[in-house]
Order: C-alpha cells, then sequence, then structure tokens
C-alpha cells in the first residue's frame, strides 16, 4: 500500500506570467511574433514526414544563411554552447595542438573545452577592444604549427569583429584547420564561410535569427569533416556525436535523439524571414540601426569602447561614465522601463554597458527609445545625485 501523498512539499502557484522586455542586451534578442506564433502549433513526431522535410529546409536556409555550401550544416538540439564544443569535440584527438586567438571572453571559452578534450592547447590574446592582423596570426601559426585555429568573429564581450581577410589561406597553407564562432555574426554581420575557408562554425538561435535559445546552428567543411572520419576513435561526446548525428540529419533519418520539434519550427520560420529579407538587406539594416546607435551615444557624450573599424553592428560596447554606478542604471532601465542592457564580462565587468541590436530588435525606434532614456535618466545616476530606487523584478 502506498503512503498518503505529503502535500506539505507543494504550493499553489499562479500561472505564468512574464512582464514584456524590450531586450537589448548581449542575448537573446526578442524573438520574432512570426517565430513565436510557429513555436506554439501542435508537435509532430521528430520522424514524421512532414518533419524531416522541414529539417531539410532548416538545413538549406542555414547554408544560405552563411553562404556555405557545407553538407554537414545541422542546428544543434542545445544552446550556442553545445554547437560550440561539438565543432571541438569532433575534431580534436588527445595531442592535438590547437591554437587560439583571444579577443575576449568567449574565445577563452574555447580555450578551455578545447583543454578538456586533451588537445595540447595554445592562446594568443589581443587586449579586449582590439582584433589581431594577418600578419601576428601568420607569426603564430608559423611558430606553434596548431592543427586547429580556433577564433571568434563576433565578440559578445568587447564589441569587436575580427576581419577574416587572409585567414583561411593562411589555415590552407599550414594544413590547419580554421574554426570559427559566429554567435553574435549570424544573420547580422557580413559572413561568408566558404569564401573565407572556413572549415567549422557554430552559432545560436537567439540572436541575429531572432528566435528563443535552444538551437546551436552548427557547419563542418570538407576538410573538417576528413579530420573527423579519420579519427582512431571514437568522438567522446556521445550527444554530439556528428558521425551519428549525419545518420539523422542526412539521407537515412536514423533516430539519434528527440529532437525539440517545436524549436526547429520557430528556427524555420526565422530562416525564412532572413531570407526574405535578403541577407544584403539585413546586414544593410543592422549597420545602419548601429551607426545610428553609435552617433547617438557620442552626441550624449558617451565613450564608445571599440574604434569604429572594428565594432560589431550586433553589440555595442560603451563605456560606463566615471562615477556612474552602471549596475543600478542598468536595473532602473529593466525595472522602470522594461528594457535590458548588458553589463561587462571578464576584463571589461564594471567598465562597460553592452548594448545589443541584432535581428528583430535592430530598428531604429529602439534605438531612439534608448538614447532617449538615456539622455533623460542617467544624470541622475551620477556621482552625488539622488537616483531611484530600483524597483523589484516582477514575479514570474
Amino acid at each position: 500500500m502506498l503512503p498518503p501523498v505529503n502535500s506539505s512539499h507543494r504550493r499553489a502557484l499562479d500561472p505564468i506570467n512574464t512582464p514584456s522586455r524590450l531586450l537589448l542586451g548581449p542575448g537573446p534578442s526578442n524573438a520574432h511574433p512570426t517565430v513565436l506564433e510557429a513555436l506554439s502549433r501542435t508537435p509532430i513526431g521528430h520522424l514524421d514526414p512532414l518533419y524531416v522535410e522541414l529539417m531539410g529546409e532548416v538545413q538549406e536556409l542555414l547554408r544560405y544563411a552563411w553562404q556555405t555550401e557545407n553538407r554537414l550544416t545541422i542546428p544543434m538540439s542545445g544552446t550556442g554552447s553545445a554547437a560550440m564544443e561539438a565543432t571541438l569535440a569532433n575534431t580534436i584527438e588527445p595531442g592535438d595542438t590547437v591554437l587560439v586567438a583571444v579577443i575576449g571572453y568567449f574565445g577563452l571559452r574555447l580555450a578551455d573545452m578545447a583543454g578538456r578534450y586533451r588537445a595540447n592547447v595554445i592562446t594568443i590574446e589581443k587586449p579586449w577592444g582590439e582584433a589581431f592582423s594577418l600578419a601576428e596570426l601568420e607569426q603564430a601559426v608559423a611558430t606553434h604549427k596548431p592543427t586547429i585555429l580556433a577564433m571568434v568573429h563576433a565578440e559578445t564581450s568587447t564589441g569587436v569583429c575580427q576581419p577574416m581577410e587572409g585567414i583561411g589561406d593562411l589555415c590552407r597553407a599550414n594544413d590547419c584547420l580554421l574554426l570559427l564562432d559566429t554567435v553574435t555574426s549570424l544573420g547580422g554581420v557580413p559572413l561568408f564561410l566558404d569564401a573565407w575557408k572556413v572549415d567549422l562554425a557554430y552559432s545560436c538561435s537567439q540572436k541575429g535569427l531572432s528566435c528563443p535559445p535552444g538551437l546551436g546552428p552548427f557547419t563542418m567543411g570538407p576538410r573538417a569533416e576528413a579530420k573527423m572520419m579519420g579519427r582512431s576513435g571514437k568522438v567522446p561526446n556521445w550527444y554530439l556525436d556528428v558521425t551519428l548525428l549525419n545518420q539523422y540529419w542526412g539521407s537515412d533519418r536514423v533516430y539519434h535523439h528527440t529532437a525539440p520539434v517545436n524549436m526547429n519550427f520557430g528556427m524555420r520560420e526565422a530562416l525564412r524571414l532572413l531570407a526574405d529579407e535578403g541577407l544584403e538587406s539585413a546586414w544593410a539594416r543592422h549597420r545602419s540601426n548601429a551607426e545610428r546607435l553609435w552617433a547617438g551615444l557620442e552626441r550624449l557624450g558617451l565613450e564608445l569602447h571599440v574604434p569604429e573599424h572594428l565594432r560589431l553592428p550586433t553589440l555595442t560596447t560603451v563605456r560606463i561614465p566615471e562615477g556612474v554606478d552602471g549596475k543600478a542604471f542598468s536595473l532602473h532601465l529593466l525595472n522602470t522601463h522594461g528594457i535590458e542592457m548588458g553589463g561587462g564580462l571578464g576584463a571589461l565587468a564594471g567598465k562597460v554597458w553592452r548594448i545589443g541590436l541584432m535581428g528583430y530588435n535592430s530598428q531604429p525606434e529602439n534605438v531612439d527609445r534608448l538614447l532617449n532614456l538615456l539622455e533623460r535618466d542617467l544624470p541622475a545616476f551620477r556621482t552625488g545625485s539622488a537616483a531611484a530606487a530600483p524597483q523589484p523584478v516582477a514575479a514570474l
């Protein structure tokens, strides 16, 4: 006989009621309404012929967004960090030399992940707010002779866009795979994986693609695929093993895991909207709105952290003015106006705000709204001013 249920472990909860937010931080961004509608559709089976057809459409649209013909282009069932790990798990064998060109926090994460797969990890680093020159990378590759050069195209922690000219040719000339983080660039910043000779790349669903977090776009070119297939042993991560996932996302459609069907509904619509707008138009929109933001911030006397020629159109770092409690002001924006603005990470913690204009959120009216609030409310947060106390965050 079962014991009676102990009701002391249960408390009554109201239905979930999240407040409306304008997400102008480093991610996630607000999802497009069409994407949210797709997410709410009735699920179908992950081996249903209709879903299998949709899988092919997602792959085709991802190739377009990345400008690649890579056969192995799929959305990993996991966030961008899962796709990040997949690039390393599938190609690293113990003892391989992985050279990580660090320009911020997420370069450090690449180095940490590579070390966990027993790579010989070597890092080179630039001050946070700068990028590598081709000459610096040439010297490092010649010195260390890596199997993989891993780098971040759009560094979310600093707002830097790493110039890519010549890096792919450098890697080809040195029999080295080029691995690229495009988490904060896919959909918002010009990307040409095949023309740049990138062998591995990953991204996320929740930034430039205007879909909620939960999927990690992943792509692997022929050189990386050959490296994976030539391994002496199994890929040391079952869930992210592309030799197995290829049977599900490839022509066989052999069961691997229960895919997040509705997330792929959303991804399909997000990518369709991007294709309908056109890549060049989307890139131009992001650039135009970023320039509107940069000009407005400078008019307010605020200092941008990154030189203009290296700035990301999707993510802007602005230095917190002397005497301002940056976290207090961010909480004020969130709790009073429902606007999220990010703080600094790592070496930039407490020194910058990070303002995201990604995907659906990259609109001139969002730029103007934020600039107006900065002009009106920021003076009260300077030293000696009586700032309004942040209000409690609404309960979920």
